[in-house]
């Protein structure tokens, strides 16, 4: 079993197709994790499997960017919501997505903006440590998996808080 960085996207749709409307309904959202994965390849995946809470189909995007391949995640969503309507099936119009990152697949994608020598120091984790977490040779306990985290939250919210003069 993969260990997710739960540093996610909460969002019933993200704006990255005007095409793409999310479901509105009165009654109580169904949440759905997703994971976005890197490939061997250099790709990513976005992905729920079967069966999850009940559903009868499972959703698969994929793309060279994150963005792609949720964008693509969308698509076959609308592309089954389209296939459920014209053959009679019922399609649950509550379903709400959390993007959940595996931390090997976020360290990898996020290396284009931090180093891992400063998401070291961020996070208080070896840059050798985080190297193997990259490249698979090592998997995070869950316990570290919250320490970078937990990092990463705080850095995020320190973030938020910059006013540029």
């Amino acid at each position: 079993m993969k260990r997710a960085c739960s540093l996610n996207t909460n969002t019933d749709e993200k704006s990255t197709a005007s095409s793409i409307r999310p479901f509105k309904t009165s009654y109580s959202r169904m949440k759905i994790d997703v994971f976005i994965e890197k490939g061997l390849d250099g790709t990513f995946d976005v992905h729920f499997g079967e069966q999850t809470k009940g559903l009868t189909f499972g959703l698969l995007g994929q793309g060279n960017t994150v963005k792609e391949a949720i964008d693509d995640f969308y698509n076959s969503r609308d592309e089954i919501k389209e296939y459920y309507t014209e053959t009679g099936k019922s399609f649950p119009a509550n379903l709400e997505f959390t993007f959940r990152y595996d931390t090997a697949s976020f360290l990898a994608y996020y290396s284009r903006v931090f180093s891992l020598a400063g998401l070291g120091r961020l996070t208080g984790v070896a840059q050798g440590q985080l190297s193997h977490y990259v490249t698979g040779t090592r998997k995070p306990s869950p316990k570290t998996v919250q320490k970078i985290e937990k990092s990463l939250h705080q850095f995020a919210e320190e973030i938020g808080r910059v006013q540029l003069i």
